[in-house]
């Protein structure tokens, strides 16, 4: 008897749970906390987190939408990048590997705008190259701000494509969707200009963040499933919730001074970062694991407690580093991974529930 697809995924999904897991240490050392963590994940934070992990999560979900077999080389490429950085190996290694498989995950979304051809499946494509663009500037070497803006706009993108292809039950008109398009045309341009006049792409790519919460806010099914009750309901507030901080890091970006330096830097950073794109994650995963691994949740009040808990420890968070405070940010730090660790433990325990009923 062969091994089952979905099984067969599994594996990934460990290269991808490593990476988050050795972010995670990284980022509490970078916040101050003395855990004896080597210092290779510290040093290597966002490339762990972005290039490696949401790489290689987000590379699976497309390969099994795509249904082709050489497209999981995008997420087992992202992987092995994540696990040769944590070895030890050259950096330049761990980065080719990253980049190899941020061009394979850019050629299947490729296919998919072949298949069928739709702004959402466009603005996808659009975030994978970013992808690329980020590991390119990784892989060269460059300022880590010309590696973290790509990064962001791959994962700012990929979601809002996601939620543009579900924004068409409430149909936009043209005046919404030029205006998508302009946002995201923007966003590219804050990426292709980060390397020649950092503060300036800083600010353009903080006008679109807001700009983009607000049509997200606006033109999302969420603002109406969020009166309806379960997990369409929870989707919704964690689909809001994100959005919120998506505003709230534009409005960071915009304000910070110098950019790409200091608290004000951190803060805006983790609101997009953690406020948004893990409210997204919590917030999808009820729908994803199912489709990638065949495991089956069950949803009930539980899923909000690592939700209100990751965005009442972000609040600490940014309120320290809009305070000045290293060690309100240290606590808040401590707090988003402890409410991350919860999710997890959710999920886990939701998948026994399940099994005993």
């Amino acid at each position: 008897m062969g091994l089952s697809p979905r099984l067969g995924r599994v594996p990934l999904l460990a290269l991808g749970g490593i990476a988050l897991v050795s972010g995670v240490l990284g980022g509490l050392g970078r916040a101050g906390w003395d855990l004896g963590v080597p210092p290779t994940p510290t040093a290597f934070h966002g490339a762990l987190m972005i290039a490696a992990f949401f790489a290689t999560l987000i590379g699976l979900e497309r390969a099994v939408a795509l249904g082709r077999g050489w497209a999981y080389l995008a997420p087992a490429l992202a992987g092995a990048g994540g696990l040769a950085l944590l070895g030890g190996l050259d950096a330049r290694l761990a980065a080719g590997l990253a980049t190899g498989g941020a061009a394979v995950m850019l050629a299947a979304q490729i296919a998919v705008v072949r298949i069928q051809a739709a702004s959402f499946t466009v603005t996808m494509a659009v975030g994978a190259a970013m992808l690329l663009l980020g590991d390119v500037a990784f892989l060269l070497g460059r300022p880590a701000v010309e590696a973290v803006v790509p990064w962001a706009a791959f994962l700012l993108l990929t979601i809002a494509g996601e939620r543009l292809e579900l924004s068409r039950l409430v149909r936009t008109g043209p005046a919404a969707r030029a205006a998508f398009q302009l946002l995201a045309a923007a966003v590219v341009a804050a990426c292709a200009l980060v390397a020649f006049e950092a503060g300036l792409a800083l600010r353009l790519f903080g006008a679109a963040l807001a700009g983009l919460a607000l049509w997200l806010a606006r033109n999302d099914v969420a603002r109406r499933t969020v009166r309806a009750h379960g997990l369409p309901r929870y989707i919704a507030v964690c689909l809001l919730a994100g959005y919120a901080w998506l505003a709230a890091a534009g409005v960071f970006l915009l304000a910070a001074a110098p950019p790409g330096a200091g608290l004000a830097w951190d803060g805006a950073l983790h609101a997009l970062f953690v406020g948004f794109v893990l409210s997204m994650v919590f917030g999808h995963a009820p729908i994803i694991l199912p489709a990638v691994v065949g495991l089956r949740l069950r949803h009930g009040w539980w899923w909000y407690a690592p939700l209100t808990a990751l965005h009442a420890t972000l609040v600490v968070r940014v309120g320290a580093d809009l305070a000045g405070s290293f060690e309100g940010r240290a606590a808040g730090a401590l707090g988003n991974a402890l409410a991350l660790a919860l999710f997890l433990v959710t999920v886990l325990t939701s998948i026994r529930r399940r099994e005993r009923g």
